[in-house]
């Protein structure tokens, strides 16, 4: 097998039915790729639905669908197809992950095919992700560390320039970066079996840099490749986006807790707590300022409370996985039973 596409349905049924659609001339192009869909613990009907239009639509014959309960989370649910196909008599020479809410336009899947197969180090490649207007999202970026940690709490702009923390500046040619977003993300089957597949102790966020982290620590190049064009409808299944229209909703407590478990195991104790301090000096020094020049506000509420109360200040240094809120949903469920 060339490409084995894992698509994750969680909550979006009729966007995963949207990005098969999307993907259907691109299977009929390129031979030698497979799709998996893992329905990841949405229940009511969505199972139920996605089997239906893959069997109307005549897709079975690339497609295969994965229901599991509850939800597993990013990692977890994507390693659920990778794994098999891993250990499988034909592997697949490159893994796709595919975001369920997005759509593949003509010839973004043999671009990174193509781009895979002539630069053999790389490990890991991204498409250019774009929003349904046409303009690009953040992807790709630099990899995060103290300074952007107090970069991003502080919001200067300027400083973001300066200290080279924002994102990494587009350019119409594939371009060598440090980390590109797991929305689509191409991985190199070699690379994976020497570092290792998505981590399932960070359940949903930090696994796209922690991949590249690990890739690029072990000898492999991360790409980003312009020519694979991929629009990408952000937040669909979390409600975490950079939109501004929705990016002040409260992160939820995973999302603290995959950031910590992603320092806490690549950089250590000290520099976690370094990184922390960073971002609440720069979440209160941005209070400050914002107090005496009146900008709108658009951080997530509570940023700065929960910051500090999943920090390792409060936490502690203990390397832990990061709790599925759908386990522990189930697991008081049954206690109150």
């Amino acid at each position: 097998m060339k490409l084995f596409v894992v698509v994750l349905c969680y909550k979006v049924p009729d966007l995963t039915i949207d990005c098969l659609r999307s993907l259907e001339p691109e299977i009929r192009r390129t031979p030698g790729i497979r799709v998996g869909v893992c329905e990841n613990g949405t229940g009511a009907d969505a199972a139920d639905r996605l089997a239906a239009a893959i069997e109307e639509n005549g897709w079975g014959s690339w497609c295969d669908l994965t229901v599991t309960h509850p939800n597993l989370g990013f990692c977890a649910g994507n390693n659920l197809l990778i794994r098999p196909e891993l250990d499988s008599d034909d592997p697949p020479e490159y893994v796709l992950l595919l975001n369920a809410d997005t759509l593949v336009r003509e010839g973004a899947l043999a671009a990174l095919i193509d781009f895979m197969d002539g630069h053999p180090r790389a490990g890991i490649a991204g498409s250019r992700l774009i929003s349904p207007d046409g303009s690009d999202q953040g992807s790709p970026f630099r990899f995060q560390g103290i300074r952007s940690e107090l970069d991003r709490g502080m919001k200067l702009g300027l400083a973001t320039r300066l200290m080279g923390t924002g994102p990494l500046p587009k350019s119409p040619e594939p371009t060598r970066v440090d980390w590109v977003a797991g929305a689509s993300m191409i991985l190199r089957t070699e690379m994976l079996r020497q570092v290792g597949v998505l981590d399932d102790g960070l359940y949903t966020y930090f696994d796209d840099i922690d991949l590249c982290l690990r890739a690029k620590r072990a000898g492999w190049e991360t790409w980003q490749v312009p020519g694979s064009v991929v629009v990408h409808l952000e937040g669909a299944s979390t409600g975490i986006s950079h939109d501004v229209a929705v990016v002040t909703k409260r992160r939820p407590a995973y999302w603290f807790e995959a950031r910590r478990r992603f320092f806490l195991k690549n950089h250590g104790g000290l520099y976690t707590a370094m990184a922390d301090a960073a971002l609440l000096l720069g979440l209160v020094a941005w209070r400050i300022r914002n107090s005496i020049q009146r900008k709108p506000d658009t951080d997530p509420r509570h940023l700065l409370s929960d910051s500090w109360r999943h920090s390792v200040f409060r936490t502690g240094f203990e390397l832990k996985d990061v709790e599925n809120p759908a386990l522990k949903s189930e697991a008081t469920a049954a206690a109150s039973r």
